[in-house]
């Protein structure tokens, strides 16, 4: 069936905490055939950016501002009068809610975490923030097999994985696939926005055993190795510029080959790569179901990742203290077994009983060939897949686009596209101009002109401005690369360039000041007058 409407269908697909590198399409061993199809026959980004941590990513994603300025500058802590709401606030307006108003049916399947409350429903739920329907998690991340903050609209949904076969990312997809079909019957004729938002692959490494068993093999050569095989397919995908020099190996972690727990350190990585390939079939069905709903051609459709890949151990901070984020953790099973906490060979990862990360060294290996992780501005903790599809939207086939973009570009592409406008002022508020410009003219083969990029997060700054990027991370002082021969940061070149400096650091204070970047500083020192430390600001 043809929808009889010239305005695109939006579906909107995020991964939580993916490296840069994970994906088959962008040179990973992780077997993802329905993304890597969608980025044969769309575009790829080389160069697309998030703000390194998945709240700052989605507020940012949603309202095409810098997360500072929708109160989601950090996490979901609510730190005011000093810091953020950690909430989205009123002075800003969300895809959801324009798109219902220009007449989308819209529908949230997955992941929120933009809320600082999420037991009692308030105005920064997505059932309140234009979503007309959702099946998901408040929170940030938690159990595949018993989700914490499950909710369908705004009535828990806690008891719905008891006693049956149950598995986060196959329930996501399935509550994705049934709108498609609920819509195609109910209202056939306008168009739809999905925001398909997957935990996966954030921890704990959770994934069914079968999956798990699939990756037998693939990571024994170990991370050494592996990086330098994905860096050699970047280059030949065409990703990365062929003189960039591969960063080393992080200084923190031994060479494979003196790994001491090499069989449990290979059981992470599978595990890992199992929760990838889960996503990637379960996206393979939502485009299935495009297809057989008629919706695929007219589907303008966005791949991402909120940060890069995280190098977090578990448990975080102290066992005790973390055992009563009952937001996102189960002390037990559905069975009543005590769940496993913590990153040891002793611990097993893949089942419900278990609830572990897979380490740094494997999250270095998930961003090659970048340094650091979630949470810096460094491009390992920023640069993110990116992929662009839709048949009938004039897209350049099969290509890759080199120019930089951020998430502030979604929504301007989401607008440009359906032809939504943006308000001044939204449910008697004013808010922001947009901050991004759509990339859409990129994609298909045509000038965009260029944008000076910004990032903080947690005190990590940076600013990019044609091959030049200033970044820094907290509390140290300024680095200058040059992102045309050295996207991997390796070569710091501020003592050679001391304009460049002083330039870009103005234009980052002066960004800074208009957006409402709370100075780190200020923050932890609000936690340490209540006898916490800077990991508890950071969330």
């Amino acid at each position: 069936m043809t929808r009889a409407t010239s305005r695109p269908n939006i579906v909107i697909v995020v991964a939580d905490d993916l490296g840069f590198s994970d994906l088959g399409c962008y040179g990973g061993e992780i077997r993802t055939p329905a993304l890597d199809g969608l980025a044969a026959d769309g575009v790829r980004f080389s160069q697309f950016y998030n703000t390194a941590r998945c709240s700052p990513s989605r507020a940012s994603l949603l309202t095409g501002l810098h997360p500072h300025q929708t109160g989601v500058g950090i996490l979901t802590n609510d730190d005011r009068p000093v810091g953020y709401q950690g909430s989205l606030n009123d002075g800003c307006v969300t895809m959801a809610e324009l798109l219902a108003d220009r007449g989308y049916t819209t529908f949230l399947s997955g992941k929120w975490h933009l809320s600082s409350d999420v037991w009692n429903p308030n105005a920064s739920w997505p059932t309140r923030r234009g979503f007309h329907g959702f099946y998901g998690t408040l929170t940030g991340c938690g159990s595949y097999y018993w989700p914490g903050t499950l909710m369908r609209g705004e009535q828990p949904a806690e008891h719905e994985p008891l006693g049956r076969d149950f598995y986060y990312t196959d329930a996501i997809t399935t509550e994705a696939t049934e709108f498609l079909r609920r819509h195609t019957r109910d209202s056939p004729h306008e168009p739809f926005f999905l925001y398909v938002a997957y935990t996966a692959p954030h921890w704990p490494l959770h994934a069914p055993e079968e999956d798990i068993e699939r990756y037998s093999g693939a990571f024994d050569a170990g991370w050494d190795v592996l990086r330098e095989q994905r860096m050699s397919r970047l280059v030949k995908a065409g990703l990365i510029p062929e003189q960039t020099p591969l960063s080393g190996r992080d200084p923190t972690q031994p060479p494979w080959a003196d790994e001491p727990h090499q069989a449990w350190q290979l059981r992470r990585m599978q595990a890992y790569a199992a929760q990838v390939h889960r996503m990637d079939r379960g996206i393979g069905h939502v485009l299935d179901t495009l297809r057989a709903t008629g919706a695929y051609d007219n589907t303008l459709l966005f791949f991402l990742s909120d940060n890069g890949a995280s190098s977090e151990e578990l448990p975080k901070g102290d066992i005790e203290q973390f055992r009563h984020r009952r937001d996102i953790l189960r002390v037990t099973t559905r069975g009543g077994l005590p769940v496993r906490v913590g990153n040891s060979p002793a611990i097993r990862p893949g089942a419900e009983d278990t609830y572990a990360s897979y380490g740094q060294a494997w999250a270095n290996l998930s961003n090659t060939p970048f340094r650091y992780y979630k949470r810096w501005v460094h491009e390992g903790g920023i640069s993110t897949p990116f992929i662009m599809h839709w048949p009938d939207g004039d897209l350049r086939r099969g290509s890759v686009v080199h120019q930089p973009f951020q998430l502030i570009d979604v929504l301007p592409t989401v607008l440009a596209a359906t032809g939504a406008a943006y308000p001044r002022v939204f449910r008697g508020k004013p808010v922001p101009p947009l901050e991004g410009r759509s990339p859409l003219s990129a994609a298909r083969g045509e000038p965009v002109a260029e944008a000076t990029l910004y990032w903080e997060h947690t005190g990590n700054c940076a600013v990019r401005r044609g091959r030049w990027k200033l970044v820094r991370a907290y509390p140290a002082s300024w680095e200058l690369y040059d992102m045309t021969s050295d996207r991997a940061e390796t070569r710091d070149l501020s003592a050679d360039h001391p304009e460049e400096v002083a330039d870009l650091a103005a234009a980052y204070d002066a960004w800074a000041a208009r957006v409402g970047v709370v100075p780190w500083g200020e923050t932890v020192a609000l936690y340490h007058r209540q006898g916490l430390s800077e990991d508890d600001a950071a969330g």
